[in-house]
């Protein structure tokens, strides 16, 4: 009976699995395109952090030191220009006009808004000012 009412439970699910399509799932949440930018800049700051500690304790010579350091600000230099770059297009192509409401903060280089008030942008760093609208 127990062996029966396992089978029954089992071919339920498997039939509920199969049964399911793909255009019945909702839509997944839109990643950042700024997202794997992101994370190479974060792995290149470890790295640099790491190379640091490594020469402090003297695994490294000042010249491997030195070579691997630039290596890898040139690393993130090209980082960061993609993400300039990546801005640069995204603010080219939908030329977003914010409408801020008389208690938004918006921050006047970007466009993002907050709803809290900053000293400085949460996006690009530059200090903020309230919008009127």
């Amino acid at each position: 009976m127990i062996i029966a009412l396992a089978c029954v439970i089992a071919i339920a699910v498997i039939a509920f699995i199969l049964g399911v399509r793909a255009k019945d799932l909702p839509e997944p949440e839109p990643l950042s395109p700024f997202l794997h930018l992101d994370e190479r800049k974060a792995a290149i700051y470890e790295n640099l952090r790491d190379l640091q500690f490594e020469y402090r304790v003297g695994k490294l010579s000042d010249q491997d030191y030195q070579s691997t350091k630039k290596d890898l600000q040139r690393e993130l230099a090209s980082v960061l220009a993609e993400v300039d770059a990546l801005k640069a297009r995204l603010n080219g192509a939908e030329q977003v006009v914010v409408q801020a409401a008389v208690n938004d903060f918006v921050c006047a280089s970007c466009g993002a808004k907050f709803e809290k008030p900053l000293k400085f942008c949460g996006e690009c760093g530059k200090p903020m000012k309230v919008a009127q609208a």
